[in-house]
């Protein structure tokens, strides 16, 4: 019955292939934009785990909302709420580094700060790290130097996207980079990344005068005239560089200098993590903002979150938010493959105008055919194979289609990313349910397109289908 279709389709070849690329254009046009949807959602949760995302919390002594302090409330009750939370002190941390499958726990201390070196001058987020986050990415793999021997050493992990924004591009062998004209303009050069290993940097702290802090803190608006902040200097040394991370890495690691955690404390600063570190008036100086936990595995992060929670601290996960990411890609994703979809309906309604022209023109054959013996369902399923087969056809080129057409814009994404520093990607991915689905959805579309056509080839009178001509 396959040949037979098949021998059928081709003594219509020209209306037979313009039927099939219909069907190829649509599947392709399905494929690529929800390839596309499924490649984003890969990179970033690919991101996620290899940042051990997954494996890790941030606890805090209390839970504020962000919303209330972006309209200003600072109210009493707010404030009262810090005073009453559990204190993320030493002892704290101590009993939180031994509960079962904890891995890594450490204060987050997070503050801003110029970096002056060889020249070139930038900002950042500099972050204290102990010497145990060797093990973890993106320190256990670095492009150049090598990882604190303790944490007490006066030498300092920088990004590489912190040297590129400096005007220092650091040399990837194991990626690509041109420098545009432009980047040549603005001072932008090659560096080999060993040459800056060991050189001197400056870091340039802010420093709050706290005699100089109002009481109230609706007075903080009126400090415009004489700010309470001065300026301290430290020197460090370049001990190692980051590789290039992924576009959507980048931001994961909130700093883009790392100081070892005793180093980092000598260091004086204004930093914090919580607004509300200013306006609790009983705060400890000893407090800690929040605690970086990382756990042994993705299956331990929920019996150590309970026992955080039943401690009485607020614990944070990126896991919190993936049914949400999840929720948003969902609808992404559907709204590329609704593009796709109707370009497969239109096919199937060009399938559907071919199996009735060519009802009319083999009338008489059908006549033929029922006069020897055929049945309604032999009928139907010559017509009803004839559109699978297009369907069939359609799904193999329009996958092939698809995944050229992909290349292609995969291309021109990377040649437009790439000349500025950043690192390729693959936007689109291509799972095995997307190409099992289309297989099945360009069948069944066929499918039910050639249903009309095989049921009215079917009733057609014999007796009449003879006499035509």
């Amino acid at each position: 019955m396959i040949l037979f279709a098949i021998s059928n389709l081709w003594q219509a070849k020209l209306r037979a292939i313009l039927t099939t690329l219909g069907v190829v254009i649509g599947i392709g046009a399905l494929v690529s934009m929800v390839s596309f949807g499924t490649g984003m959602q890969k990179n970033i949760t690919d991101a996620m785990q290899e940042n051990d995302l997954f494996t890790s919390l941030t606890v805090t002594s209390v839970d504020i909302d962000l919303n209330n302090i972006a309209e200003g409330d600072l109210t009493e009750l707010a404030v009262d709420k810090i005073q009453e939370a559990i204190p993320l002190n030493d002892s704290a941390l101590k009993i939180i580094r031994g509960i079962d499958y904890v891995d890594l726990a450490f204060p987050e201390i997070v503050f801003p700060a110029k970096i002056k070196f060889l020249g070139k001058e930038t900002t950042s987020n500099v972050r204290g790290i102990p010497v145990e986050m060797g093990r973890y990415y993106p320190f256990n793999n670095l492009l150049a130097g090598s990882f604190f021997e303790n944490d007490s050493v006066n030498s300092v992990i920088i990004k590489w996207q912190t040297l590129k924004n400096s005007g220092l591009i650091p040399i990837d062998p194991e990626y690509e980079m041109e420098l545009t004209d432009k980047m040549i303009a603005e001072g932008n050069k090659m560096v080999e990344p060993d040459s800056l290993i060991g050189k001197p940097l400056e870091l340039i702290s802010a420093v709050l005068k706290f005699d100089k802090l109002p009481k109230n803190p609706l007075a903080l608006l009126n400090m415009m005239q004489k700010s309470p902040f001065s300026e301290h200097s430290t020197n460090l040394i370049i001990g190692g560089i980051t590789k290039r991370g992924s576009p959507f890495s980048e931001n994961i690691l909130d700093a883009g200098i790392f100081i070892p955690m005793k180093t980092v404390d000598s260091i004086p600063r204004v930093g914090f993590s919580n607004i509300w570190d200013f306006f609790a008036p009983g705060k400890n100086d000893n407090d800690y903002s929040s605690v970086h936990v990382r756990v042994k595995g993705f299956k331990e992060l929920r019996p150590v979150r309970e026992k955080l929670e039943a401690m009485g601290f607020n614990v944070f996960s990126i896991v919190d938010d993936m049914e949400q990411i999840r929720q948003t890609f969902l609808l992404f994703d559907s709204l590329l493959g609704a593009v796709g979809t109707i370009a497969l309906i239109v096919a199937a309604l060009g399938i559907i105008n071919t199996m009735i022209m060519s009802i009319l023109e083999r009338t008489r054959e059908i006549g033929i055919m029922k006069s020897v013996g055929a049945s309604e369902s032999d009928i139907k399923l010559i017509f009803v194979v004839e559109a699978v087969v297009i369907g069939f056809l359609g799904a193999v080129f329009g996958l092939l289609l698809g995944w050229i057409v992909t290349l292609i814009a995969n291309q021109v994404i990377n040649s437009y990313i790439i000349p500025f520093g950043e690192n390729g990607i693959d936007a689109f991915y291509f799972p095995w349910w997307l190409i099992s689905g289309a297989f099945l959805f360009s069948v069944l579309v066929s499918l039910l397109a050639g249903l009309y056509p095989a049921g009215r080839a079917a009733r057609i009178d014999p007796v009449k289908a003879l006499r035509h001509d």
